[in-house]
């Protein structure tokens, strides 16, 4: 039998607090695995010797608000940019969106109890855990942010082979793996023993992956990925638009020369990230034209704000060679407190609210081939970046990170577009204003990138994409289906599976 935890009342409810905020560590960009068994396993014991299921349920939502206050802290960043109108709301950022999120921690620290002791209660707790953490989705428009499996994004090969079960199961598979390995471990020599041959059988099977992907016909276009650098403040108040708008000409100018200077008939596109334009692209012909002369025959995508009939849309829109608007794409999974205004808050973060598009689609223009678009936090949502019957041929996300400044935050978003292109097997290009910006392709692997605070371009030739993966047509189904399983098996009263 276990022993009963030393602390109890407020000094106990303090240290799943801290725990739980170290237990953030997990997440990108640090991905310090070893805390996770420290700390879930604290959880763990803590919802098992609680005197009632009030008590447990406090306990998750305790843990899940230090996890998650932690893993959002430079949410605070976004307040900073407007604080002489918002600075009440600096303490509460963080803090305030992680009491939404917390309470379906409290969900696994409740259902483990349902089950007796042993493998049965692991089970419940990983399965109930994921699904719990799948339902993220429902909350406002989404918030599937910083799941556990991504503690396994770590940066380099080492990363690549790790997050490769992804194209399988997705990232919330890995969430499902990374809880159960993390409560196993901790069960003596025999969970040892069983986590590590999961993780050889793990890595010799990504490895084996890697190696044999198979890659389609379709040829991917040379891309020329331009950041600008551009502050938050001079966004909001259009200070110095001209001269920002012209470094992005000239940059992308340089670009485009750099990729034309390969010699070969490969087609272009330049891409500008969201909120590159200063202003309404599709109302002004004359900036049109500068962009279409700088990208010097070669196609366009620019983040730009957009306004239709009262509705004003935040936009990647296709500028040809000759100026026109070739393509347009409103996002249309807006960011909660930020574009668009929940119904439990009395404020706004933005000078309008915005209005989501129609919903995802896939552009086909020539000079770009089959792109799947997607403006900012749309790419955070695993199984749902491609619209439907509508497979791309690359990725692309335009993003404006510069409300977070030099934090983790772009970082977990990078990471997030990484996971996407293992899990449909398609490449990724992540073009952001003030970085950080990057390119990977149908596997994971980086190929290029821009740092933070960096006004510059880069070229790359996109890689063709892979075929398509088991969880590009299973989509989140299958992580579901897996916890639920775990669930079941955890209901099921065979004492074999105990320990």
């Amino acid at each position: 039998m276990n022993p009963t935890l030393p602390l109890s009342g407020w000094r106990f409810g303090a240290l799943l607090l801290g725990v739980g905020a170290l237990t953030a560590l997990a997440f990108p960009p640090v991905c310090f695995v070893p805390v996770l068994p420290i700390g879930l396993l604290l959880l763990y014991r803590a919802a098992e010797d609680a005197a009632s299921w009030k008590l447990a349920a406090l306990y998750g939502f305790l843990f899940g608000l230090g996890l998650h206050t932690a893993g959002l802290y430079w949410l605070t960043n976004a307040i900073l940019t407007r604080v002489h109108d918002f600075w009440w709301v600096l303490p509460i950022a963080a803090p305030g969106v992680a009491c939404v999120i917390a309470p379906l921690v409290a969900i696994p620290a409740v259902a483990c109890r349902w089950v007796p002791p042993g493998w049965r209660r692991v089970l419940m707790f990983a399965g109930s855990w994921t699904l719990a953490d799948m339902a993220r989705v429902l909350l406002f428009s989404g918030f599937p942010w910083n799941p556990l499996g991504s503690a396994l994004e770590v940066s380099g090969g080492l990363g690549d082979v790790l997050i490769q079960p992804a194209s399988v199961i997705g990232v919330d598979g890995l969430t499902l793996a990374v809880v159960l390995a993390a409560l196993t471990v901790t069960r003596g020599r025999r969970g040892v023993a069983l986590v590590s041959c999961g993780l050889v059988v793990w890595v010799g099977w990504s490895a084996w992956h890697m190696r044999h992907v198979v890659t389609l016909p379709a040829q991917n276009p040379r891309v020329v990925v331009v950041q600008g650098n551009v502050s938050e403040d001079q966004i909001l108040t259009r200070a110095v638009r001209v001269e920002n708008f012209l470094r992005y000409l000239r940059l992308t100018a340089q670009g485009v020369h750099a990729a034309q200077a390969a010699g070969d008939d490969k087609p272009i596109v330049a891409i500008w990230p969201e909120s590159g334009f200063p202003g309404i692209l599709d109302e002004d012909a004359a900036a049109r034209s500068y962009i279409a002369r700088a990208a010097d025959g070669a196609m366009t995508m620019v983040g730009s704000d957009r306004e239709l009939q009262g509705h004003w849309y935040n936009s990647l829109e296709v500028v040809d060679p000759s100026g026109n608007i070739a393509a347009v794409y409103d996002k249309s999974r807006l960011v909660p407190f930020g574009e668009y205004k929940p119904w439990i808050v009395p404020f706004n973060l933005l000078p309008e609210t915005l209005t989501p598009g129609e919903g995802l689609k896939t552009l086909d223009q020539p000079g770009i081939g089959r792109v799947g678009p997607m403006v900012c936090y749309e790419v955070v949502f695993s199984g749902a970046v491609i619209a439907a019957h509508q497979r791309p041929n690359w990725l692309v996300t335009i993003s404006n990170d510069a409300w977070f400044g030099n934090s983790a935050g772009p970082r977990q978003h990078l990471a997030t577009g990484r996971m996407r292109a293992v899990e449909e097997g398609l490449p990724m290009v992540f073009a952001n204003n003030t970085g950080i910006s990057a390119i990977y392709d149908g596997q994971g692997h980086e190929m290029q990138r821009l740092g933070w605070g960096v006004a510059q371009e880069m070229v790359a030739d996109l890689p063709s994409p892979l075929s398509p993966t088991v969880f590009s047509r299973l989509g989140r189904h299958f992580p579901l289906c897996l916890a639920a399983l775990c669930v079941l098996l955890a209901l099921i009263p065979k004492r074999r599976l105990r320990v």
